[in-house]
């Protein structure tokens, strides 16, 4: 069986980013600050897939991603593969996965938090992972990870 012709362009090293939300993928493009990069960036938007119906791709050229950014994804897209390519073959997958603790990566949404008042970095301890909720290490107000705004 010939294998189909594919819809983004492979790259030599570097890595894919697949299975994200269509309506996710600009979120992770900001996440990542992949507009400041001086590599190419391939970004697939709308495309068919079985598992989302529509997706979204990212393939970053020479830039591998450590597991600080990697949970940093898991926020905005929590089923999202990151497939890590050298010599253009796939050598190593990893799945992004919520952390215990977000450090810096969403804004409490309770304007009287001192997070929101001092210089300071956020903190989220992640409760419910199943139901995506966590909470404000100052102020302990609960927040739906799908409602986050990002720092």
């Amino acid at each position: 069986m010939a294998k189909k012709e594919m819809m983004v362009a492979a790259i030599q090293n570097g890595t894919v980013i697949d299975h994200i939300p269509s309506d996710k993928t600009y979120q992770v493009v900001q996440l990542l600050r992949l507009q400041d990069m001086q590599t190419p960036v391939t970004i697939g938007y709308n495309l068919l897939s079985k598992k989302l119906g529509k997706k979204g791709i990212i393939k970053i050229e020479d830039k591998f991603f450590t597991d600080e950014e990697i949970s940093r994804l898991s926020v905005v897209a929590p089923n999202i593969v990151l497939n890590i390519i050298h010599d253009f073959e796939v050598v190593d997958k990893k799945k992004a996965s919520l952390p215990n603790i977000l450090h810096n990566i969403v804004k409490c949404n309770n304007p009287k938090c001192i997070c929101n008042n001092e210089p300071m970095p956020t903190i989220f301890h992640v409760v419910n992972k199943e139901q995506g909720l966590m909470k404000c290490h100052y102020c302990e107000k609960e927040q739906d990870i799908d409602k986050v705004e990002l720092v």
